[in-house]
């Protein structure tokens, strides 16, 4: 069985996949693999080496093994679109098409790896609680990976209800305001409604993939944006505001008015995976004052002609903010060295020569005191 082309807007409108996101883009992409009698499908879940994958004949269960590479940021994953055989059992995945985006994270093992954590998505949906105390840093994280991924980033602070006050909840959104340069903030809750049709709008007609800690809300907001409890949902610890993981694979679902959501399971540690053009759009104020400074390789620290510094001292630039900066700097530059062999070499180079400062100071410190 092969599926037809199509040849024109309007067509692809119609195609099965359509609801899924197909368009024009993926069916040139797709060309090659329809000419072999492939069908198209997208990956809506992964499950131990093997994938649900809809095409235009329905829902398929396949398997992975032919596409399972030596690079781990190449197996397929949620939002993928894939070449499936027509039929046969068991059917397999023949080859992944390329990615648009990817949202990746570093993994918790001591190896130089990516994780893939979806795929081909549009806008990244970052689910902050409002029933907790608001982790800033963490917020800069999440976003650091969005940016780097490709997709525009959207910050939701769900739990919206729990803060009935609106000046309070303005001041909540101003201070993740000043984390989020060019990223639009919702206050969203699920229980009340508020802010469920914007956040509706904003979704319709593309992918979205949500992201954040376990006991963010995301299930519910799923459940909320699907418009019926398809997501489990389980209570928070009143003690923390944590929970259980509700989710613990990655779903890609059909939203009534049109694009997909892919849920995600809490994410306890969000490692950055070369993310430094992340970082910088993430910081991008600090990125600025640092072309004002006197030296170009000016590290910030005690300088002269800093503008980064002098930021700091005239109070337009908070020491949380510049903090948050370097630690994900360093931590990226980190990632970056375990598979760079040059990076490396200059961290050692760094090393040494900060090792040889604080030597010399060591020994004028010595000599004056003689």
């Amino acid at each position: 069985m092969s599926f037809p082309l199509i040849s024109s807007e309007a067509s692809s409108a119609s195609h099965p996949l359509a609801p899924y996101n197909w368009d024009e883009g993926w069916e040139a992409e797709f060309a090659p693999y329809a000419a072999q009698g492939l069908l198209p499908g997208r990956v809506v879940r992964v499950d131990r080496g093997q994938c649900d994958v809809v095409t235009p004949g329905g829902t398929v269960r396949a398997d992975t093994e032919f596409v399972v590479p030596r690079d781990p940021m190449k197996v397929v994953c949620t939002g993928d679109w894939v070449a499936v055989d027509p039929g046969g059992d068991p059917r397999y995945v023949r080859t992944l098409l390329p990615r648009r985006t990817a949202f990746v994270r570093s993994t918790s093992s001591k190896r130089s790896e990516g994780q893939i954590l979806a795929a081909n998505v549009d806008h990244a949906i970052i689910a902050v609680p409002l029933s907790v105390e608001l982790d800033l840093g963490r917020i800069e994280r999440f976003l650091a990976l969005a940016w780097e991924s490709g997709a525009q980033p959207l910050i939701v602070l769900t739990k919206a209800d729990l803060v009935p006050d609106p000046t309070g909840l303005s001041y909540l959104v101003d201070d993740v305001r000043t984390t989020a340069p060019g990223v639009e903030i919702l206050p969203v809750s699920a229980a009340t409604g508020e802010g469920v049709d914007v956040l509706s709008a904003v979704v319709s007609g593309s992918t979205s993939v949500l992201l954040g800690i376990s006991g963010a809300g995301k299930s519910t907001l799923a459940n909320a944006l699907l418009g019926e409890e398809v997501m489990e949902v389980q209570a928070t610890r009143d003690v923390d505001g944590k929970g259980r993981h509700t989710t613990t694979t990655r779903n890609l679902l059909a939203l009534p008015g049109g694009g997909v959501l892919i849920d995600t399971p809490g994410l306890r540690g969000v490692g950055l995976w070369d993310a430094g053009q992340g970082v910088g759009q993430v910081f991008a104020e600090i990125e600025e004052l640092a072309e004002r400074c006197r030296f170009h390789d000016c590290a910030h620290g005690s300088e002269p002609g800093c503008a980064v510094l002098a930021a700091l001292e005239d109070g337009s630039l908070s020491e949380r903010r510049l903090d948050s900066y370097r630690k994900l700097l360093r931590e990226n530059k980190r990632i970056v060295a375990k598979t760079d062999a040059r990076m490396r070499a200059e961290i050692r180079r760094d090393w040494r020569l900060k090792g040889a400062e604080g030597r010399a100071a060591m020994e004028a410190k010595r000599g004056r005191i003689r």
